[in-house]
């Protein structure tokens, strides 16, 4: 039987307690953060747990969460996944309430999961996405529970033989993949999308643009347009399940996986590896 933890107690999964009225589950009027955890030890924690702190600010929400590595660890314990690689979710709804106040009601709920993860492929397939990332929405940058648009649009590429899609935005600069940020080498440059164009602030793009700067490779958070994922040498995307993770063909065009990618998929293990020594 799954565990979970929820609004402080010790739960099975089938005892949930959410209600049919929060506007999380009819709405998708809520925040989440998903981290990996190795052999028991969940990675970057205090980066993830700082996001979710500025997604509730942004919402004029609050929150109490109990020491978070000591409740993710237990977590992991009851669902024997202190080895290997494991998924953590922290979600929290605003609960019932009226559809014109953000403010959450007494009925929401936090919660934390935890599930195994399946071995990521080192490289996949991307296409461009048919819809645009909308980058002056509210909710742009948001790790936000309406992921329906996200879902639309992966699904549409899978049916069309990739695992992933890339959004540009409405000002027709490239923002982000459906479940990833993104990456190009081009001329020596690493380059990423700035937040400006509505992407998410990954923790992983966070982490990588860091390891980039240590490793002396030049990188650039910046506008980017179709010319240059035309004249990309090397794609790949990042995000806290997959790591670094090579882009072998964006639609018909086929790339290789080069040393940027794979120098940076090492100094992310790398470091994560030192995160699990303590």
């Amino acid at each position: 039987m799954t565990r979970i933890w929820c609004n402080g107690e010790w739960l099975d999964a089938a005892d949930f307690p959410g209600s049919v009225m929060d506007r999380g589950a009819l709405l998708g009027l809520g925040l989440f953060e998903t981290l990996l955890a190795v052999d028991g030890v969940p990675m970057f924690a205090p980066r993830h747990l700082a996001r979710f702190q500025r997604g509730c600010e942004r919402l004029g929400w609050d929150y109490a969460l109990p020491d978070f590595q000591e409740t993710a660890g237990k977590l992991l314990e009851l669902n024997h996944l202190t080895k290997g690689r494991a998924k953590i979710r922290l979600t929290l709804t605003a609960g019932s309430g009226p559809l014109d106040d953000l403010s959450p009601g007494g009925d929401r709920v936090l919660w934390m999961t935890a599930l195994p993860v399946r071995d990521v492929p080192g490289e996949l397939a991307a296409c461009l996405s048919p819809w645009r990332r909308n980058d002056k929405s509210p909710l742009a940058g948001l790790k936000c529970a309406s992921y329906a648009e996200n879902l639309y649009a992966l699904n549409d590429a899978r049916r069309r033989g990739f695992q992933e899609t890339l959004f540009l935005n409405t000002a027709d600069h490239l923002c982000e993949a459906a479940t990833a940020n993104l990456f190009l080498a081009k001329k020596g440059m690493l380059l990423t999308p700035s937040l400006d164009s509505g992407c998410l602030p990954g923790i992983t793009r966070e982490v990588v643009l860091e390891l980039a700067g240590s490793l002396g490779i030049p990188c650039e958070e910046t506008e980017l347009g179709m010319g240059d994922l035309d004249a990309a040498e090397e794609i790949f995307l990042t995000s806290a399940i997959r790591g670094v993770t090579g882009v072998s063909r964006l639609d018909s065009r086929r790339f290789t996986i080069g040393l940027k990618t794979q120098l940076l998929r090492e100094a992310l293990r790398g470091r994560m590896v030192l995160q699990k020594l303590g």
